[in-house]
């Protein structure tokens, strides 16, 4: 039988008491007697797993331990629960408890007592530390500063300096960014799936410059990664439409830099899909790819997730865009033997049986006829299909614009949150003032559709085409036409509720 003389040291600094002097004082309360050392080093104490740690346990439990010895307590556990279920095994053994430089006696009830007060002060400190770091680590992410992790294909890392702080920044890779442009420009075109941009690359002989493997995994994470978007107005406010915690005011996103994108102290997901109370900051970095294809290929692997294109049955050119309006569970097509032939039914109460479905019978041919006539209302609005991005990306007008419409927007929400507490004159103001911003958002609105699109007759008879011929397009060309104007579908109990993407 032997003393235990437990030594561990999380990260090596040269202010922190290494494991050998730690067993150095150990070995003062052992008086000549044997002894074995068990030593954890890159270990943090907030837990007991550690290698040397739990063989020191096993060693306990097969009767070789007499006495456990340690520099200080906090070197053996930083857990109250740890700690108290350790005391409890070192009792059942038989096994004294000794702190070197603290002079705790398991012994006695007090000595017990005072050992569980320190333990408790052990725990607080290791949160304290926890919560500094994470509020350090909030507060530098915020400023933009760059805060390491994997550096995304397309840029490398160079010295820079923010706020009179140095840190580091993302500069382009002139190779590498031209290959990240060419990803999106594929993958903006409706016609082409995940799939389809491999096999061109492949074809061209096209490699991974950093020696991987293209695949569609990795190519979905670089198109929906905001590090590449040259950020203006629009990607504002598609970060505004999805929840997420926007650092930098709107008059920022002038369609220069990229964003960065942090988990935040809210979110409770780390998935980049989500961006429900993320925290988006500006970079230091300017960005590679215009806000229109970024917020295009965004939204096209936002969909993918609900619905694969490939992977779509052809029964509808509607499947994978319907959903149950009750579960959220996609509207999958069956047959019966009636005039009408297909019809739609919730998948849920299909394998399940947990929801009561959509109500009445949803028939395809009828579901289709009624989106074709919505497809064709919606267009109606439209004087083109996409504008002269040209003329778009290069006139600064249309940004501030933009920017300035969404300052308005901002504003009135602002005045009308404080007319639940308003007396009778600041009501009277903030009516006057809500009507001043309202007729400055309808001028807004006016010229930004001015300047977007432009009214020909060609462009109308492009747009009589397109629904004329709707009949005559191939089946994966009205799914291309879905997928590039319909977000979702739901349907339950006679309603029926559509979200577009223009």
């Amino acid at each position: 039988m032997y003393n235990a003389l437990y030594a561990r040291q999380s990260i090596l600094k040269e202010d922190s008491i290494s494991v050998e002097s730690q067993i150095e004082y150990c070995q003062y309360e052992i008086h000549g007697e044997p002894f074995k050392t068990y030593i954890d080093r890159g270990y943090s104490g907030k837990n007991t797993n550690r290698p040397s740690f739990e063989e020191m346990l096993q060693d306990i439990e097969t009767g070789k331990v007499t006495k456990v010895i340690v520099y200080k307590l906090d070197r053996i556990s930083r857990s109250i629960l740890d700690f108290a279920n350790m005391m409890d095994k070192f009792q059942k053994h038989n096994v004294e408890f000794i702190s070197s430089t603290e002079k705790f006696d398991t012994s006695t009830p007090i000595g017990r007592a005072m050992l569980n007060i320190c333990i408790v002060f052990a725990q607080l400190e290791r949160e304290t530390i926890q919560k500094r770091v994470a509020d350090a680590y909030y507060s530098r992410s915020k400023k933009g500063f760059y805060m390491g992790g994997r550096v995304p294909y397309g840029f490398r890392i160079e010295k820079t300096v923010v706020d009179g702080v140095n840190t580091s920044k993302y500069v382009p890779v002139p190779e590498e960014s031209e290959q990240i442009s060419l990803l999106y420009a594929m993958y903006a075109d409706n016609n082409n799936s995940l799939g389809d941009v491999i096999r061109c690359l492949v074809k061209n002989n096209i490699e991974n410059l950093r020696g991987g493997v293209w695949s569609t995994a990795r190519i979905s994470e670089m198109l929906r990664n905001p590090v590449y978007v040259r950020a203006d107005a629009d990607v504002y406010e598609f970060f505004k439409s999805q929840g997420a915690n926007i650092i930098n005011p709107v008059t920022d996103f002038i369609g220069v830099n990229a964003c960065y994108l942090y988990k935040g102290s809210v979110s409770e997901t780390r998935k980049q899909c989500d961006l429900t109370d993320k925290d988006i900051v500006l970079a230091p970095h300017e960005g590679i790819v215009s806000s229109k294809d970024w917020i295009k290929c965004r939204i096209r692997c936002l969909n993918n997730r609900q619905s694969t294109k490939t992977c779509k049955p052809k029964n509808s050119w509607l499947a994978g865009k319907v959903k149950c309006g009750n579960c959220g569970y996609a509207l999958t097509i069956a047959k019966s033997n009636t005039k009408w032939g297909r019809y739609f039914v919730c998948s849920a109460r299909l394998s399940t049986k947990k929801c009561k479905g959509v109500g009445k019978t949803i028939y395809a041919d009828l579901l289709e006829q009624y989106m074709f006539n919505a497809i064709k209302k919606r267009l109606s609005g439209f004087s083109k299909l996409s504008a002269n991005q040209n003329d778009i990306r290069s006139n600064p007008k249309l940004n501030d614009d933009k920017i300035r419409l969404s300052q308005v927007d901002n504003e009135i929400e602002q005045l009308l949150g404080k007319v639940n507490s308003a007396n009778d004159v600041l009501i009277r103001y903030i009516n006057e003032k809500i009507e001043k911003l309202d007729a400055e958002r309808n001028r807004l609105r006016e010229e930004i559709n001015k300047l977007t699109y432009t009214s020909t007759e060609k462009d109308k008879k492009i747009i009589k085409n397109h629904v004329e011929k709707w009949e005559e397009l191939s089946f994966a060309d009205k799914q291309s036409v879905v997928d590039a104007l319909i977000k979702i579908i739901y349907i339950a109990d006679d309603k029926l509720d559509i979200t577009w993407n223009i």
